[in-house]
C-alpha cells in the first residue's frame, strides 16, 4: 500500500510538494511522475531492475546537472516509479529548461555501492510539457549515440496550483524559510481530500520456540480540514451550532432533525426498491393465473404478500403523516380527493374493474381552508394497500378451493347439479384476479405519490434553512471523511489478506463485523481541539461504510466505491485463489459492517495547558461516547460468536475485565492518562480489530506511541525480558522505520521535539538522546 511511497511531504498519497515553472505569465507548482514501457534488456533472459536519473540543462548552458533519481523497480520491463520528481520554490526552472531522463539497469546492489548499466535516455523542454494538451509527454528512449530505440518513457505533470506573477516576490523572499516544513503541504487546497502521511507498519515476530506472529498498525495524520482551518472550531462544534441556528431560524421553513432527514431518505430509498418488486410479483401472479397453475399461484402470492407487507410497514411512520400535514398547510391550494376503497370481500372485489381509479392531487382555483385536509387520510391511504392485498389473498384461496373440488369430482361418474354450479362460478382465474391486481397497484401508486411528496418536502426544508452554511459544512465533512475512508480501506484490505486462513476471524467478519479502533494523541488546546472535533466526526461517519468482497475478473485489484453520503459500499477484489478461501456467506456478497471507535489522550505541552487552564471536556466526551460503542460491539460479539472463536485469547473474562478497567480509567479524569490508549489497543487486538494511531502529522508523537506499543507486545506476548524493554524501545526509535518516516517527511533524522516540550510528555513517550531537536536541513 502506501507505506513505501517515497515523498518529501507528509501526504503519503501525493507526490512531493511545491515546485515552480517560470512562464511568461504564471508560476506553476508541479511535480513529475515518470513511467517506462517496453524496455529492452541487454540480454534476452535478463529481468530488468531499473531506476531513472534526472538531470537539468539550464537555458544558455550546454552541460547537464544531476538533480535527483527515482527508486529502483525490480523485475519488469514496464516500471512505474512512485518517487515523483519535484523542484522546490527556489530552484530556477523556465520554459526553455530541458530535463534529461536517463534509465539505468541495476545489476548488483550492496549497502554502499550500486552496479548499473546504461539503458537509454530522453530529453524534453519544460515548456513542451506544460503546454501539452494532456499535461503528458511520451518520449522515445534511445541509446547514447541516438540510434537504437530501447523503449518509451511517459512523463506526467502534476500541477499543484498557480500564482499571479505579482506574488512571486513573496514566494522568493520566503523560499529559504520554507525549505523544510514539521507539515507544509497538508494545508494546500489541492490536497485537502488526501490522507496525511498514511503508512502501514508491520512487526513480524519470529521465535524458534513460539509461533511466528504479525502485528499491523496503520499510522495517519488526523483526518481534518486543514486548509479550511480551525478558527471557529471543528465539525462537532460547527454542526452543533448549525443545528441550533436552524431551530431558531427566522426563515419560513420547518426544522427537521438530522435523524428525520435521514429517515426521509430511507423512505424514498425503500419506495424505489419495493414498488417495482411488488409490481413484478403482481404480474407473475397474473401469469400463474393465466396458466392455471396452483403451485405457481401460491408461490407468487407468497412473494407478493411479503413485499407488500414490507411496503406497508415502511410507511407506518409518524414522520410521513406529519410531513404530509405540513406540506398541505404550507401549500393549501393542493387537496386530495378521497381515494377509492377496495371492497372487503373477494366477491365484491371481483367487480373492482368497474371502480374509478384513485384520484391524484388536483389544483383548486380557490384556496381552501386547512381543515379540508384530514391528517387521518394518510392512514386510510396506506391501509387500502393492505385491504387490496387481503382481497387478493381471499380470491386466490377461493379459486384454489374450487379447483380442489373440481379435481375431486373428476373421479365421480355423475356430478350433482349443485356441484356443477360451484364449478361454473370458478371461471377464468386471470379474469377473476386481474381487477384486484389493478386495484392493488392503484392504491400503491397513491401511497407512493403522497410519500414522495412529503419526504421531498422534508429534504427541501433542510436545504431552505441554511443552504450556504450547509454547503460549507458538507464540504468540510466530505474532506474529513475522504481522508478517513482512505485509511479504512487500506486497513480492511490488509486485515482481510492476513486473516484469509483464520476461520474464526472470517466468521466474525461476516457474522458481527470488523472493529476499527483509532488512537488519537491530539491535545484539546487551540487548533488541535478543532482537529480532534473534525476527526471525531469523520471516524463516526465511517459507520456508513460497508464492504463486499468480490472475485477479481482482471489484474486490476483496486477497490470499487459506490453509494452516496448516507451509505457507501466498498467492493474489495481478490484473486480467484484467495477468493475461494472465504466462507460461503462472504462469497455470496454479504455486506460486512464496520464499527469505528476513537479514544484520544493528549500527551504534549499543549495538553498540559488545556488541563490546567483550559477545557478537556471534548476529550472526555469522545472517550465516553466511544466506550459505549465498544461495549455494544463486545455485546454483539459475545451473543453471535461461539466461545472458542478467538484461539489466542480464549478467556472471555479477560476481555470483560479489560473493558471494566477502561471504563474506570475514562471515569477517573486523570491527567494524560495514557493507560486508556493501552487498554483500548489491547482490547482491539483481542477482538481481531484494525488499529490506527494518529496525531497531527503521524510523524513524531505517533512514532513514540507505535514503538511503545510494539515493545509492549514483545514483552507481554513474546517474553521480552523487562531488562531489555527500554533498550529495545530506544533502538526502535533510533534505528527503526519510524525514523525513516521522519526522514521521508523532513529530510532529517530528527523528531520535532525540544527538551522543554519533552518535559511535559509521559515518561515512556520520550525519544532517546540525539534523535530529536531542530529539524532543519
Amino acid at each position: 500500500f502506501l507505506a513505501h511511497f517515497p515523498n518529501n511531504s507528509e501526504l503519503g498519497m501525493s507526490f512531493i510538494p511545491a515546485a515552480r515553472v517560470v512562464c511568461s505569465v504564471f508560476y506553476f507548482y508541479f511535480a513529475l511522475s515518470p513511467a517506462c514501457k517496453d524496455l529492452v534488456a541487454a540480454t534476452r533472459d535478463r529481468k530488468l531492475s531499473t531506476f531513472i536519473q534526472v538531470s537539468v540543462v539550464h537555458p544558455a548552458e550546454h552541460i547537464s546537472t544531476r538533480y535527483s533519481s527515482t527508486e529502483i523497480v525490480e523485475g519488469t520491463k514496464d516500471p512505474l516509479f512512485l518517487t515523483g520528481v519535484t523542484f522546490p520554490p527556489e530552484y530556477p526552472i523556465y520554459e526553455e529548461t530541458k530535463i534529461k531522463l536517463t534509465v539505468y539497469d541495476v545489476k548488483d546492489k550492496s549497502q554502499d555501492t550500486v552496479s548499473r548499466s546504461f539503458l537509454g535516455c530522453a530529453t524534453f523542454r519544460v515548456g513542451d510539457l506544460v503546454k501539452s494538451k494532456e499535461q503528458q509527454l511520451t518520449l522515445t528512449l534511445r541509446t547514447s549515440d541516438g540510434g537504437k530505440t530501447v523503449g518509451t518513457i511517459e512523463v506526467n505533470l502534476m500541477k499543484m496550483g498557480e500564482l499571479d506573477e505579482g506574488e512571486t516576490d513573496h514566494i522568493t523572499a520566503d523560499a529559504q524559510d520554507q525549505k523544510v516544513k514539521t507539515h507544509c503541504s497538508k494545508g494546500e487546497k489541492t490536497l485537502e481530500f488526501i490522507p496525511i502521511n498514511l503508512h502501514l507498519q508491520r512487526m513480524h515476530v519470529h521465535s524458534p520456540r513460539l509461533k511466528d506472529a504479525l502485528y499491523d498498525v496503520i499510522t495517519v495524520g488526523a483526518p481534518a480540514a486543514h486548509f479550511q482551518g480551525f478558527k471557529n472550531g471543528g465539525l462537532r462544534k460547527l454542526l452543533s451550532k448549525f443545528e441550533a441556528e436552524r431551530r431558531n431560524t427566522g426563515y419560513q421553513c420547518i426544522y427537521y432533525s438530522p435523524e428525520n432527514t435521514a429517515k426521509a431518505k430511507e423512505v424514498l430509498s425503500n419506495i424505489s426498491h419495493l414498488q417495482p418488486l411488488i409490481s413484478s410479483h403482481a404480474d407473475l401472479l397474473l401469469s400463474s393465473a393465466s396458466q392455471r397453475s396452483p403451485d405457481s399461484l401460491k408461490n407468487s402470492l407468497k412473494m407478493l404478500s411479503e413485499k407488500t407487507e414490507l411496503f406497508v410497514h415502511t410507511f407506518k411512520d409518524q414522520l410521513v403523516r406529519s410531513a404530509l400535514l405540513a406540506l398541505y398547510t404550507a401549500r393549501p391550494g393542493c387537496v386530495l380527493k378521497k381515494p377509492a376503497v377496495p371492497r372487503n370481500s373477494a366477491e365484491e372485489g371481483a367487480d373492482a374493474q368497474h371502480q374509478d381509479h384513485p384520484a391524484h392531487i388536483k389544483r383548486q382555483d380557490s384556496i381552501p381552508h386547512h381543515s379540508e385536509y384530514d391528517e387521518e387520510e394518510w392512514d386510510r391511504v396506506w391501509a387500502n394497500v393492505a385491504k387490496s392485498l387481503n382481497c387478493l389473498v381471499a380470491m386466490v384461496d377461493r379459486l384454489l378451493e374450487k379447483d380442489n373440488i373440481s379435481n375431486i369430482k373428476e373421479g365421480e361418474n355423475e356430478p350433482s347439479a349443485e356441484d356443477c354450479k360451484v364449478l361454473h362460478t370458478g371461471g377464468d382465474w386471470y379474469e377473476q384476479l386481474y381487477p384486484l391486481v389493478v386495484t392493488l397497484k392503484d392504491c400503491m401508486a397513491e401511497v407512493v405519490t403522497r410519500a414522495k411528496q412529503s419526504m421531498a418536502f422534508v429534504l427541501l426544508q433542510e436545504l431552505a434553512c441554511g443552504l450556504p452554511q450547509c454547503l460549507m459544512l458538507t464540504l468540510r465533512r466530505d474532506i474529513v471523511f475522504s481522508q478517513a475512508l482512505a485509511g479504512l480501506v487500506c486497513g480492511f484490505v490488509i486485515k482481510l489478506h492476513t486473516g484469509l486462513h483464520d476461520q474464526g476471524f472470517l466468521q466474525q467478519l461476516h457474522t458481527v463485523g470488523l472493529l476499527v479502533q483509532y488512537e488519537g494523541l491530539l491535545s484539546t488546546y487551540s487548533e488541535e481541539a478543532g482537529m480532534l472535533e473534525d476527526m471525531a466526526v469523520g471516524i463516526s461517519d465511517l459507520q456508513k461504510v460497508m464492504f463486499r468482497v468480490i472475485e477479481a475478473k482482471s489484474e486490476d485489484f483496486l477497490p470499487i466505491i459506490s453509494g452516496r453520503r448516507e451509505h457507501y459500499i466498498i467492493e474489495v477484489q481478490l484473486p480467484a485463489k484467495m477468493f475461494e478461501l472465504l466462507p460461503q456467506e462472504i462469497k455470496e456478497g454479504k455486506l460486512l459492517r464496520m464499527y469505528p471507535v476513537l479514544f484520544n489522550v493528549g500527551i504534549n505541552e499543549q495538553q498540559t495547558l488545556a488541563e490546567r487552564f483550559g477545557d478537556t471536556t471534548l476529550q472526555e466526551n469522545i472517550n465516553q461516547e466511544n466506550l459505549e460503542l465498544l461495549k455494544e460491539y463486545y455485546k454483539l460479539f459475545t451473543e453471535k460468536m461461539p466461545p472458542d472463536c478467538l484461539p489466542h485469547f480464549q478467556e472471555q473474562n479477560d476481555l470483560k475485565g479489560l473493558l471494566e478497567s477502561l471504563h474506570q480509567n475514562i471515569q477517573a479524569k486523570k491527567r494524560k492518562n495514557v493507560e486508556i490508549m493501552w487498554l483500548a489497543a489491547t482490547i482491539c487486538r483481542k477482538l481481531n480489530g484494525v488499529r490506527f494511531t494518529c496525531c497531527k502529522s503521524a510523524k513524531d508523537r505517533t512514532s513514540m506511541s507505535v514503538t511503545l506499543e510494539q515493545c509492549s507486545i514483545l514483552r507481554d506476548e513474546h517474553q521480552l525480558h523487562k531488562d531489555f524493554f527500554i533498550r529495545a524501545l530506544d533502538c526502535m526509535r533510533r534505528e527503526g522505520c519510524r525514523i525513516e518516516n521522519v526522514l521521508k517527511n523532513v529530510k532529517c533524522r530528527k523528531y520535532a521535539f525540544n527538551m522543554i516540550q519533552l518535559m511535559a510528555f509521559p515518561k515512556y513517550y520520550r525519544p532517546p538522546e540525539g534523535t530529536y531537536g531542530k529539524a532543519d536541513t
